[in-house]
Formats: structure tokens, C-alpha cells, sequence
């Protein structure tokens, strides 16, 4: 059988890890093949070469294996900062965030993460970033929207005598 190459065979790789580390579950069946590997014979150092991971976290995931069988592959809990806003605020973001800015008491027709800052900082006092204001509207199931420029609503023919290519 002939070999098979991937094209952009780097770029893909990237990619791919990229895709495993999105989802738990292909984070635990990464771990769970490099420990399968390890178990076949290869060190920790030849498992990370292939599965792009340091000898230390395959080594890891071979000693959680030992101790506690496959639940010791599972992710745990993933600690980061407690959130500052309590779950009754974010409900209440949630709620205002179906309104625009102008009924908030703020300028503005849609929401972007400095309005949403505004407001958290006006209503509770706590001042958030721009970019975690950003990331609370992905948390809230919420996308931005850039508004349309006011071309959008330009006469159709004085559009079409401004471009390049048109014909009179």
C-alpha cells in the first residue's frame, strides 16, 4: 500500500490539537491513547512526541491510570477565578441584555462589551474589562452584532453609478 500524505501536514496537526483540547470528552480520549501507547511499550518521552504533549503531562496521565484506573483520566474541575458577579446579577445581565442600551439608561442601540461594562459598573459598582464583558455575552448565549453602516441604506442607482465597474 502506498503511503499517505497530508497536505499542509503541519498546519493540520495544529488544528487537530486545537480540535482535541475543545471537548472534554476528546481530551479524555487523548489521554486515554496516550497511556494506551505507554501501556504498548513506548516511554512517556515517545507518547508526547506523537501525541504533541510534554513527557510530564503523559507521565501524569500514566500515574492518575495506576492509582485510580480510568477515572483517574477524567477531567476534574478546572478552578480559575470565582466570578465576581453572583448568579442573580448575571440573571439580571441576561434579562437586560434583551433590551438595548437606551432602555438601560446608556447610548446606543446595541450592545458591545464597553456598554456592558458601563453598565455593570454603573448598576453593581464592580468594573470589568472589555474582554471579560466580551466573554460574558458568549457565556449569556448572546453574539455581537456590528451595526451596518449607513451605506447599507443608500439609493440603489447612486450606488450604482459609484462603482468601478459599473455601466452607464
Amino acid at each position: 500500500m502506498r503511503a499517505l500524505t497530508i497536505p499542509d501536514a503541519e498546519t493540520v496537526v495544529l488544528g487537530l490539537q486545537d480540535e482535541i483540547r475543545r471537548s472534554e470528552e476528546a481530551r479524555y480520549d487523548h489521554r486515554l491513547h496516550g497511556v494506551l501507547l505507554v501501556a504498548e511499550g513506548l516511554s512517556c518521552r515517545q507518547v508526547a512526541s506523537l501525541l504533541g504533549d510534554s513527557p510530564g503531562t503523559v507521565g501524569n496521565w500514566v500515574h492518575h491510570f495506576i492509582e485510580d484506573g480510568l477515572a483517574g483520566l477524567a477531567e476534574g474541575d478546572r478552578p480559575g477565578r470565582p466570578s465576581r458577579l453572583a448568579p442573580e446579577q448575571l440573571r439580571e445581565i441576561d434579562r437586560i441584555l434583551r433590551t438595548t442600551p437606551s432602555d438601560a439608561g446608556l447610548m446606543g442601540n446595541l450592545w458591545d462589551g464597553p456598554a456592558l461594562a458601563a453598565f455593570i459598573e454603573d448598576r453593581y459598582g464592580l468594573r470589568l474589562g472589555v474582554r471579560q464583558c466580551q466573554r460574558l455575552f458568549r457565556k449569556l448565549n448572546f453574539r455581537l452584532r456590528k451595526p451596518r453602516p449607513e451605506i447599507a441604506k443608500a439609493d440603489p442607482e447612486l450606488q450604482t453609478e459609484a462603482k468601478k465597474d459599473s455601466r452607464a
